[in-house]
This record gives C-alpha cells, sequence and structure tokens, in this order.
C-alpha cells in the first residue's frame, strides 16, 4: 500500500509532467514554414499554403515580391525558396550562395507569355504583330522571370524592331509594371504572363496568343540549407507536385 506523502509526491510529480508536455505539444502544433520568393506565383503559392496549413495543422507563411524587400529576413528563418523562372532560381543561387540546398530543387509547373491590354482592348490588340504597329505604347518588364521575354517571341517573327521602338517604359519588376500600369493609361499593352491577368482582371484583359507564339516558362522551388523545418519543407513541396495543387495552379494562368 502506498503512503500518503508517496501519493502527494507522484501526484505532484504527474502534473509537473503534464504541465512540462503542454509546450511541447504546442510547439509541435505551432510549426511555421516561411516560404519566399517573387510575386508572380504568389496567388496560386499562397492558396495551396492555406491547403497545406489546414491539413497539416501548421502556418505557412508565404511573403512574396521584389527580393530586396525580403531577403534579409528570409536569410534568418526561410524555409522555403522559389522562383518565377527558371533562370531567376538559378541567379539567386549565384547571387546567395549556400541559402539554397540545391539537392532539393524541382521544377513545379509552367506558365505561358500572353500580352495584357486595357479593358475593352480600346487600340484592338490581337497579335504580337498588332503591337508592331505605329501608336502603341507598351511597357516591358526587364527582370522579374521577364528578360528576354518579348524578345523570345518577337525574334522567331521578324518582329523585333517593330516592337522595340514602340516600348515606351522598361521597368526592373512586375510590382513597378503594375503601378504604372494602373497610373498611367497611355500604356496601351503590357507583353508579360498570362498569369498576371488572374491578378489584375478588373484594369486588364487578356489576349491569349496563338499556341506556335507562345513561350514557357517554369517555376521552380527549393529547400533552404537554414531550414529548420527541412522534412516539413519537403512535405509541402510534395503536395504542391499534387494534382490537387495543380488544379490550382491551372486556375491561376499555369498549363
Amino acid at each position: 500500500m502506498i503512503a500518503k506523502g508517496k501519493m502527494l509526491a507522484l501526484g505532484m510529480l504527474l502534473i509537473a509532467l503534464a504541465a512540462f508536455g503542454a509546450p511541447y505539444t504546442l510547439t509541435a502544433q505551432d510549426k511555421v514554414l516561411n516560404v519566399y520568393g517573387p510575386g508572380g506565383p504568389l496567388g496560386p503559392m499562397k492558396e495551396c499554403a492555406e491547403m497545406f496549413s489546414k491539413a497539416q495543422g501548421i502556418e505557412v507563411k508565404v511573403v512574396a515580391g521584389p527580393t530586396p524587400k525580403w531577403i534579409e529576413q528570409a536569410k534568418q528563418d526561410a524555409d522555403i525558396i522559389f522562383g518565377g523562372a527558371e533562370y531567376m532560381l538559378t541567379e539567386f543561387v549565384q547571387k546567395y550562395p549556400g541559402l539554397v540546398e540545391e539537392k532539393t530543387r524541382t521544377s513545379l509547373y509552367i506558365r505561358a507569355a500572353g500580352v495584357l491590354v486595357r479593358k475593352g482592348n480600346p487600340k484592338k490588340i490581337k497579335s504580337l504583330a498588332d503591337m508592331a504597329k505605329d501608336g502603341i505604347k507598351l511597357i516591358d518588364v526587364n527582370g522579374a522571370g521577364q528578360i528576354g521575354l518579348w524578345e523570345d517571341m518577337a525574334g522567331i517573327h521578324g518582329l523585333i524592331p517593330g516592337i522595340q521602338k514602340n516600348i515606351a517604359l522598361s521597368v526592373t519588376t512586375s510590382a513597378e509594371a503594375i503601378e504604372k500600369w494602373k497610373a498611367m493609361p497611355e500604356f496601351d499593352a503590357w507583353i508579360t504572363y498570362e498569369s498576371w491577368h488572374y491578378r489584375l482582371k478588373e484594369v486588364t484583359d487578356l489576349v491569349t496568343l496563338p499556341e506556335k507564339q507562345k513561350l514557357y516558362r517554369g517555376t521552380p522551388i527549393a529547400v533552404t540549407t537554414i531550414s529548420k523545418n527541412k522534412e516539413l519543407a519537403k512535405q509541402f513541396i510534395d503536395f504542391l507536385k499534387t494534382e490537387q495543387c495543380h488544379k490550382v495552379f491551372q486556375k491561376w494562368g499555369w498549363k
């Protein structure tokens, strides 16, 4: 028979173990995955992150935009880095050596280039050739996964000189292009990814080019070397490759 003193001591021990156990459980539940990348894939990436969060009972924070806006924080806590084109992630690896675990690099889905025009398409732009006509003012994004995009598309059709003369403004990020597009109605069109239309439906119409005129670029993603949740990060990337997430990306303009 256990003495009252020993029973009391045992009870106190059980209470203490329970108290120490509770924070451990909360820590497991409160795991956070920090995901960083450019603004282009934000829509589908965030939607898939929310699905994964609900299924796993953890939080997935997706921070997107021009790299200078998030890179310092990412150096401290990034679990995953994604790109808006394959060369973007390659450039990131070159610029920030040792931050990306390259063996985890995965290619997700591809997205097509298209033409964004004003609502109602007042200049009646229906093709790449129309972009080279006199009186058309274009925005060019010379960065953000779009370096050389218009040139590659125009070159095979002999339209480089005509489109080049119509580029009224070149910027380095899609965020800047969106800002200028909204503030300066004199711009008529913008060769970019079709996917941007799904983020800008209120201020753009999409001219879908014939398949033979389209270019596609990828969406790479990788785990970081500094991640404290590498297995969870790999699980999230595997989730992004499921048909469930593929449908989400398709909804946002990916193939």
